[in-house]
């Protein structure tokens, strides 16, 4: 018998809708806002109110790439958090209530839980147990994956993601947002030629704040002396800040594979879109013999194909929700 679930992910900017079927993903449809580049970061009011005008199009579409009907539903799964509270909601009301219309369960999902369960939308699929590095621009987490639905998280960071010290720094820069992917580009062609602080940070936890406020320190110091400091080495600045970003993540990640003896290594979240990133993790696994999973770029970022995923295991050990479920800003795996 035919198992089909409809996800929804709604928890930043992002409107996702996704249809999952028997094991393999039938559409994966995401409607961005470019409407926040302006403001140089995520408004909520702002994303709650667009995601109102995305959500009915963006699930129409899904349904219709995936070729069913809404009477083809055996299940909607939805992302209950963590995330923007406007914005969940928007996605956890719709769900209600389609599910409420067609009379077929809920099932509630952890973004970030979904996250690490993105590397199960297709092959190659990580062994258990494993370790992901799960990085995105609110979390940085180094998660044990026991099984599909039993994960620990042994490092996390104490202050702020690798995502934000990214953005930060493309504000710092006057680059656009998401900064990111523009910091990316611009560290192909720039040389790692000056030196950032990497945290003294006990055990596998992360901290972001020094690195920022060490960056503004620095171009703040080089600006008084040379006002175009910042144009003149775009690129090298880009680099530098990039290599030591990638190398405090590589470093506890390391740490974490020594510690556990596992060598079942994989990266999730938005930040594993970054090349830096994704050419140490292959390079050091080649070095350290870890297999490695790295998804592709549309799994990466907020999306409601992980969702799905993440769903259906839940659906399989009958993990429901009810008509009472409400959306939760902070949510941990």
């Amino acid at each position: 018998m035919s198992l089909t679930i409809l996800a929804i992910e709604s928890s930043c900017d992002d409107t996702s809708a996704a249809v999952f079927q028997d094991g393999h993903i039938l559409s994966n449809c995401t409607a961005n806002q470019d409407v926040h580049e302006k403001y140089g970061g995520v408004v909520p009011e702002v994303a709650s109110r667009a995601h109102q005008e995305n959500i009915v199009p963006v699930v129409h579409e899904a349904i219709r790439q995936a070729d069913i009907q809404t009477s083809d539903l055996d299940a909607i799964a939805f992302t209950r958090g963590p995330g923007l509270i406007g914005s969940l909601l928007v996605g956890v009301s719709f769900a209600k209530g389609l599910a409420l219309s067609l009379d077929i369960p809920m099932i509630e999902v952890n973004h970030m839980q979904a996250h690490v369960l993105a590397h199960f939308a297709e092959a190659p699929k990580p062994k258990f147990p494993f370790l992901c590095l799960t990085v995105s621009g609110g979390h940085t987490q180094i998660v044990l994956v026991k099984d599909y639905l039993d994960m620990e998280v042994i490092g996390a960071t104490i202050d702020d993601a690798a995502g934000e010290a990214f953005d930060k720094t493309g504000k710092l820069l006057g680059l656009p947002y998401p900064a990111g992917p523009v910091i990316d580009r611009l560290a192909k062609a720039g040389s790692a030629r000056f030196s950032f602080p990497e945290p003294k940070i006990e055990a596998l936890d992360f901290s972001f704040s020094g690195l920022k406020t060490s960056i503004l320190y620095f171009l703040k110091k080089e600006l008084k002396t040379n006002p175009n400091f910042i144009e003149e080495n775009k690129h090298d600045i880009a680099r530098s800040v990039q290599d030591r970003i990638v190398s405090i993540l590589m470093n506890k990640l390391k740490m974490a594979s020594e510690q556990t003896g596992i060598k079942e290594i994989a990266i999730a979240g938005g930040v594993s879109a970054n090349s830096g990133l994704r050419k140490a993790v292959e390079e050091t696994g080649r070095e350290l013999g870890w297999n490695t999973y790295i998804p592709r770029f549309e799994y990466c970022t907020d999306n409601a194909a992980m969702i799905a995923v993440t769903g259906y295991y839940k659906y399989l050990k009958e993990e429901f929700t009810d008509q009472h479920v409400t959306a939760v800003a902070r949510w941990s795996v």
